[in-house]
């Protein structure tokens, strides 16, 4: 491209700052930037609603602006009515873009089909813990020390270990050994 040899730019017409633009000169989009990128914000958020997603969609409004300023005809309008036609176009794909993705997510999860049924869920819930709590006394009482303080108090192997006054590698044995027969009792399959 030669240099561009055109004065420089004082006024702010976004007919002019376009073309001057689409020859390449920086300082005029830089301007064109700064009167057209506020509309295009206001525009792009009254479509997409979100205002992280309206930052996104205004800086490829802009962007794009830059690239194709060369193909701007101003027989066929405005500069402002053509970076507007741009905003509004990328706003609704993005708006579409976003529906069709929450779209397939949807389509995507399996449907919970079952209804809610809170006394059943209590009572499946209290039938667990029994279960639980009859497998806890198949156990040795280090065992059963070893995993409760572990699983149910959150304590570590060694906090275990001192807690109980044992070693922790006894420790660590006893509760893969309770947890072994745990698994066992409640017919977990691997």
């Amino acid at each position: 491209m030669p240099p561009d040899t055109s004065p420089p730019v004082h006024g702010r017409d976004p007919d002019i700052l376009l073309d001057r633009t689409g020859r390449g000169d920086e300082r005029a989009f830089e301007l064109l930037y700064d009167a057209a990128a506020a509309p295009v914000h206001g525009l792009v958020r009254r479509v997409v609603r979100d205002p992280a997603i309206a930052e996104e969609v205004t800086q490829e409004v802009m962007l794009d602006v830059w690239r194709s300023a060369a193909r701007y005809d101003p027989a066929r309008g405005g500069a402002m009515a053509w970076i507007m036609t741009i905003a509004h176009r990328r706003a609704v794909d993005r708006v579409r873009r976003e529906q069709s993705a929450g779209e397939r997510e949807a389509r995507a999860t399996p449907r919970d089909t079952t209804a809610h049924d809170p006394v059943g869920e209590r009572v499946e819930a209290r039938l667990e813990y029994e279960r639980v709590r009859r497998c806890l006394r198949t156990l040795t009482r280090l065992q059963r020390e070893t995993v409760t303080l572990a699983y149910y108090g959150g304590h570590t192997y060694r906090e275990v270990a001192e807690m109980v006054g044992a070693p922790p590698n006894t420790v660590r044995t006893r509760m893969r050994d309770g947890l072994i027969r745990l698994r066992d009792c409640l017919g977990v399959v691997r």
